[in-house]
């Protein structure tokens, strides 16, 4: 049976570690690029990974390139590629350059695997995700953004670390964009079966939620030069074993919404079914009057980043 062909596009932090996530848990044989100012880096790190195969015992075969040559043909491309959120950065402040090198990035891949499903996994997210939907032209269900399996994996430590339980009986859920105005739905998490909201005081729960919103500016403020990239690059390869392996996995993800949640076409965080074909249904959950809000208050957000890449963005493909 022929392998899953997995190309990553930017080998930093982020895109190397979901080639080790991915290796070691052989989706695929998997192809690391990136145009890097030291030549031989993507090809150094997937050096390295594949001498850690007999180690770990993984027969993915993993090669390094600047060349998108190299990935043609692929079945799923994960876009890292940007510059990461420094300290005392919004994910607005990458709005331009980013929206520049993801849309340069969805024209090679556009041209070298036409068939693919794209997961994007770069910031600001949401207006990402959008960016390579419109450059690509792809079909709406085979362009996906990163966020949602992250922001619940936040919150679910969280909440594990709270009670002192495992992780493993953990479950939650949330919508919106990737970032501050995220709503956690503590209504639809639980432990063991049992609501979140009856085990934790609702002051306590509501600082979980919080800190979730904060998780990545929590580590960002920590390392002081860097972002989060274990955890990003965990949730990516999970969304990728989905797609490749068929999983049919019910997870939050930003899809693209039109009549969905009332958005009207935009990409932002719901609950999706995710297997080989992409998004391969969007499930509509009842909110709550708050929850309902919140998630306007998302979206609202969510477009007016849009809006404010297609101003900066116009008049390129």
């Amino acid at each position: 049976m022929r392998r899953a062909k997995i190309s990553i596009i930017g080998a930093g932090n982020v895109g190397a570690t979901t080639a080790h996530w991915c290796a070691a848990a052989e989706l695929g044989d998997i192809v690391l690029l990136d145009i890097p100012q030291t030549e031989g880096m993507p090809q150094g790190k997937a050096l390295d990974l594949m001498q850690a195969s007999p180690i770990v015992g993984f027969d993915s075969n993993v090669v390094g390139t600047t060349s998108y040559d190299d990935t043609a043909g692929s079945d799923v491309v994960v876009i890292t590629a940007g510059i990461p959120r420094k300290p005392g950065m919004s994910r607005d402040d990458l709005l331009s350059t980013n929206a520049r090198i993801v849309g340069n990035v969805t024209e090679q891949v556009r041209e070298t695997s036409p068939e693919a499903i794209l997961l994007v996994v770069s910031n600001p997210l949401d207006a990402m995700v959008q960016r390579t939907w419109q450059v690509s032209g792809f079909p709406p269900q085979r362009v996906i953004g990163q966020a949602g399996v992250l922001d619940t994996a936040r919150f679910r430590a969280f909440l594990a670390m709270e009670l002192g339980v495992s992780v493993e009986d953990v479950a939650a859920m949330l919508l919106g964009g990737h970032g501050d105005t995220m709503v956690p739905l503590p209504s639809c998490s639980c432990v063991g079966g049992i609501p979140v909201t009856q085990l934790i005081a609702p002051e306590r729960l509501e600082a979980i939620v919080q800190r979730t919103r904060d998780g990545g500016a929590e580590i960002v403020a920590l390392l002081k030069s860097g972002s989060a990239y274990y955890a990003p690059a965990a949730a990516t390869a999970q969304m990728v074993e989905a797609i490749v392996r068929d999983k049919k996995r019910l997870i939050p993800a930003a899809a693209y919404c039109d009549a969905e949640y009332g958005v009207g076409g935009y990409y932002v965080g719901v609950p999706i079914i995710l297997g080989s074909g992409g998004v391969e249904r969007i499930v509509e959950i009842q909110l709550s009057d708050t929850e309902r809000a919140a998630f306007r208050k998302s979206v609202e957000a969510v477009n007016t980043l849009v809006e404010a890449m297609a101003r900066l963005t116009e008049g390129s493909s």
